[in-house]
This record gives C-alpha cells, sequence and structure tokens, in this order.
C-alpha cells in the first residue's frame, strides 16, 4: 500500500454550534441561524478558505442526546437537525475546491435512494462528494420505521455476546450496502451518454448495466438512474472505535475516522486497519486513516482552558467525549498532529469546540502554523475530492464487458 506523503491532510467536523454542549450560549454563535441555508453556506467557506481537504456534517435519525444509545428530556442543548445531504447539496455550488462528506444512517436506509442522492451531489459540485456511513442500533431510531425488531442494548453491553452479534450484524450490513453504492454508481459507463440529436439517441442502452446484487439484506437489479458520477465513485468515510469498524475501514471504505488517545494507540488502530485491507485483498488500494479531535483552541496559553471551563460550568459539568480532547494554542495542536502523523495517520478531523471560534482558530492560526512547518498546502492543487486526497479515479467495473447490459 502506498506510503504516507509528508503532508498533512486536514478536515473539519461540523455539527451546530460547535460539539460543546453548551457552545450555543457563547456570545458569537449564531443559534437563530442553525436552520438556515446561509449558516452552514458560511462555515464551508470558512473552511474552504483555510484550505482544508473537506468537511464532514453530522446526522442522525433521532434527536440529539446526552446519552449514546437513547433520547434524553435535555431543553438545555442543541436539539433537531437539517438533513446533511440536502445541506451538501445546497452549500455545494457555492464552494469550489473542499469536499463535502454528509453522514447518513445506512440501518434504516436504501442504498438504490442514497446511492442517486450522492451521484447526484458529486454532479453538483463537479466533483468534490463523499459520504459517510453511519450504523445505528438504537431503540428510538429503529422505532420509526418498524420495519425490523432490533435488542434494545445500552453503551456497556456492546461487549456481551449480544452486543458483539447486533454490532458484527449491523457492520456487515454497511459493507453490503456500501458494495451496492459502488456497483450503482459504475452500472452507467462513462460514454453511455451519447446526447446524438441527429440520430436521436440520447443513451447507449447496452452501457448501462444491471447490478443484479443478491444479498442477505439488499437484493438490487439496478441500474441506477443517474449518469455515473464525475469521480467514478465518491469517497466513502466511516468512523470507528473498535476493531469491529475498523474492519469496515479496512475491507470497505476510501477514508477512516479514528479516535486514538495518544501516539501508541493511533499506532496500533493504523496496524490493525491494515491488517483488514491486506486480508480484504485491498493492499494496493489507498485507504486513508485519520486522527478525530475535539479543539478548543486559543492564541494565548491558558486561554483555552479559561474557556472550556466556562463551558463545562454552563453545561453542568465536564465536557467528555469519544475522541481526544485538545485544549491548548495552535502551535501546541500542530505539535501534536504531527506526533501523531508519525504513528501512520494520513491526516486528523477536526471538531471545533465551539463555533465559528475554534473553527477560525483551525482556519487562521492552525493553518498558518502548519504552512510554516511546510506540512500543508499553501493552495488547492485538485478540482476533485479524490484528486485532493490522493484517490485514483476507479475504472467502471462493467466497462469491459457487455454481459447483464439492457438490451
Amino acid at each position: 500500500m502506498p506510503e504516507p506523503h509528508s503532508a498533512l491532510h486536514l478536515s473539519v467536523a461540523l455539527d451546530g454550534s460547535g460539539w460543546h454542549p453548551a457552545a450555543w450560549r457563547e456570545h458569537d454563535a449564531r443559534p437563530e441561524a442553525l436552520f438556515t441555508a446561509r449558516y452552514w453556506a458560511d462555515l464551508v467557506a470558512e473552511a474552504e478558505r483555510g484550505l482544508l481537504d473537506l468537511v464532514t456534517v453530522e446526522d442522525s435519525l433521532s434527536l440529539q442526546s446526552a446519552h449514546p444509545t437513547e433520547p434524553d428530556e435535555r431543553t438545555d442543548q442543541v436539539r433537531g437537525r437539517l438533513d446533511a445531504v440536502l445541506i451538501a447539496a445546497r452549500i455545494a455550488p457555492l464552494t469550489r475546491n473542499i469536499g463535502l462528506i454528509p453522514t447518513a444512517v445506512v440501518t434504516h436506509t436504501e442504498p438504490f435512494h442514497l446511492s442517486k442522492a450522492i451521484a447526484t451531489l458529486d454532479f453538483v459540485s463537479n466533483g468534490r462528494a463523499g459520504i459517510r456511513v453511519k450504523v445505528s442500533g438504537r431503540a428510538d431510531e429503529t422505532a420509526h420505521f418498524g420495519r425490523r425488531p432490533l435488542p434494545q442494548l445500552r453503551l456497556g453491553e456492546l461487549d456481551s455476546p449480544a452486543g458483539r452479534e447486533l454490532l458484527r450484524d449491523l457492520l456487515a450490513e454497511a459493507e453490503d450496502y456500501v458494495e451496492v453504492l459502488r456497483r450503482l454508481w459504475d452500472s452507467w459507463e462513462d460514454d453511455a451518454e451519447i446526447r446524438d440529436i441527429a440520430t436521436g439517441r440520447f443513451i447507449d442502452r447496452g452501457k448501462l448495466h444491471y447490478i443484479d446484487f443478491e444479498g442477505s439484506r439488499f437484493s438490487v437489479r439496478g441500474p441506477s438512474i443517474t449518469p455515473r458520477p464525475p469521480q467514478g465513485r465518491p469517497v466513502v468515510a466511516a468512523l470507528a472505535h473498535r476493531g469491529e469498524p475498523y474492519r469496515l475501514v479496512g475491507r470497505s471504505a476510501d477514508l477512516g475516522f479514528v479516535t486514538p488517545r495518544d501516539t501508541g494507540e493511533a499506532r496500533s488502530i493504523v496496524a490493525e486497519i491494515r491488517d483488514a485491507q491486506a486480508a480484504a485483498g485491498r493492499t494496493e488500494e489507498t485507504v486513508h486513516i485519520f486522527g478525530d479531535l475535539v479543539v478548543f483552541l486559543d492564541g494565548d496559553p491558558g486561554a483555552a482552558a479559561d474557556r472550556r471551563a466556562r463551558l463545562d460550568q454552563r453545561a453542568g459539568g465536564p465536557y467528555t467525549s469519544d475522541a481526544h480532547v485538545f485544549t491548548g494554542t495552535p502551535a501546541e495542536l500542530a505539535d501534536l498532529l504531527q506526533e501523531w502523523q508519525q504513528a501512520g495517520l494520513a491526516g486528523f478531523r477536526l471538531r471545533p469546540g465551539t463555533i465559528p471560534h475554534d473553527l477560525e482558530q483551525i482556519t487562521r492560526r492552525l493553518v498558518p502554523e502548519l504552512q510554516r512547518r511546510s506540512v500543508f498546502r499553501t493552495a488547492y492543487e485538485a478540482t476533485t475530492l479524490r484528486g485532493l486526497l490522493g484517490l485514483p479515479r476507479p475504472a467502471n467495473r462493467y466497462a469491459t464487458s457487455a454481459a447483464g447490459a439492457l438490451a
């Protein structure tokens, strides 16, 4: 597999007013604008000014909650979201270079619908689309659909036999889902559209293909109703915290987000994903691994810690996260990113503790610091997300054979 480059990839994860639950109460927050297109356009424009590789947009099928596996009744934290895929589609024409990766829960949705939504996003963004696939075993989300029963497990029960079985089933379903997405994106050959006015032929039907996917969870015939996307296949990403999701990244993703706590753990996670990648026969493919960190940044030493303490007081308790929480200066964060890069991480996805403050600290203070160290770009060098990430445009699996083509 390709060796990591000395330059860092850098991205941000956007969620509401920021990742701290009291962020919406900061003086520069815009809680009244959270459900407007302008709000999200402004955030992504700031990320693009910082030359970041991509932004991700969080989503779920239930209201946000202080509990990871069940709803709460809190009214002092942001609740409610706009649809992440539709946000990305709205802001795509307003940006030029930055990658757009919305989140989609694949447990209760159909791959045919999502495939054409992300293909459409790739068209309207001129090749900058991706998708972060997310699984869900939450009972409240299952109840919205009523299609199948799922065992009701709390977070502490994930390591029980029932918890491990549920997680394996959800992730196996996600692997099939990603396979269907990619087959549907390939179901139109690149030159299937003829658009010949003289002969009256708009498409060559011999270059549209049934995918005929038969699995234990999906049966999808195809082809898609949307032509092959500009990138061929948009970038597929996944967040992983433990062994089973690490295998999903290694077997199926182009990009994995992981949550190490230190350099040693980062090195161990990278090794586990690389083993899964090799076992899946993907050794020659590039699978990027980004480290996730929540960040509270200020230029003056101690200022970030004071601000975080104030936010904790407003929230009624100390902030904790599934990811490492960094509090300090942009220069100190740059030191940490370079240290963790040596463990094999290709880049990082930073979660701003508050927005806009920490987002602007990333784009206006951290990025210049990384540029001074010659480890981050000074201009966009590609116009597609695959280009920014150094991923080749994949060949169409159906282009060399007419078998299964539409008559």
